[in-house]
């Protein structure tokens, strides 16, 4: 049984870490404005540990998420979910583009309409779960306010998605989680 484990920790390990070469390091978007936005999760609290459930030790789950303090003169919503701590940079494991301004939570259960998803730095869309390969790792949960939709296409590149945000930006929140796994 310890032997079976070791492996499944080892075959973790190294698939992080193919996802992380294989895939793309995102750059969190540099944005000069106030965080306005105020995110918020029932799963956990700022700075909190994200339970397993949320992660690959889990089923995966996207945590829930609510915000409030969007500014009335936004056009879209994006939400941007990074790892700064990852070995190779930071790993972006989800981007949500072009969500309606009106769009006050989001849950596992689907993205609101109009809402398209970029590649993640593992090269897939969609949530690509906390696994970090070693030690504590900081999860940030970012939303902006965009000044217009992107107009991006499901599946679009992670570097050209994040400089839409980047230059779409007016108003950013986050919510940032910690995870280690569990060995």
């Amino acid at each position: 049984m310890r032997f079976r484990s070791a492996v499944l920790c080892l075959l973790a390990v190294l698939t992080s870490s193919a996802a992380c070469a294989a895939g793309q390091p995102g750059k969190e978007p540099t944005v000069s404005v106030q965080q306005v936005i105020v995110v918020k999760s029932t799963a956990f609290a700022e700075g909190d540990s994200l339970d397993s459930q949320f992660t690959c030790d889990g089923a995966g789950k996207v945590p829930p998420l609510t915000w409030s303090g969007v500014p009335a003169g936004a056009k879209a919503l994006a939400l941007v979910v990074d790892d700064p701590d990852a070995p190779r940079g930071t790993f972006t494991h989800w981007v949500v583009l072009d969500m309606p301004p009106g769009t006050a939570a989001l849950a596992a259960h689907g993205l609101p309409r109009g809402a398209v998803q970029s590649k993640n730095s593992g090269g897939g869309t969609g949530y690509y779960p906390p696994c970090p390969p070693s030690g504590i790792h900081r999860y940030r949960f970012s939303v902006y306010a965009l000044a217009k939709p992107t107009e991006l296409a499901e599946g679009t590149a992670l570097d050209r998605a994040l400089r839409a945000v980047e230059s779409n930006a007016m108003a950013q929140g986050r919510l940032t989680g910690v995870y280690q796994r569990k060995q």
